[in-house]
């Protein structure tokens, strides 16, 4: 069963949060501010465009009869390339 917090608890624990000295960054993540702080604004993107480019991810699942995903297999198979690959080609004819 899962536990759930009561607004007292995570109060609590929010103020825990905040009474915590601030962490310093590593030198990893120190680096990577200054490089996004060097970045030319033209490479940046509002976050409106960066919620419109987050809707498409690239991914797509399909569900598909079993004959048609052997079929595209194997045709991938002889063609030398992944399903996805050939799927791909086939979807931007």
């Amino acid at each position: 069963m899962k536990h759930r917090a009561l607004p007292e608890e995570i109060r609590r624990r929010i103020a825990e949060i905040d009474a915590r000295p601030p962490e310093k960054p590593t030198p990893e993540e120190a680096a990577a501010f200054a490089a996004a702080e060097e970045e030319e604004p033209a490479e940046t993107v509002t976050l409106e465009e960066y919620k419109a480019r987050r809707e498409y991810s690239g991914r797509l699942l399909l569900r598909i009869p079993k004959d048609l995903h052997r079929d595209l297999a194997e045709a991938a198979k002889a063609n030398g390339v992944s399903l996805d690959q050939y799927a791909v080609y086939k979807l931007a004819r």
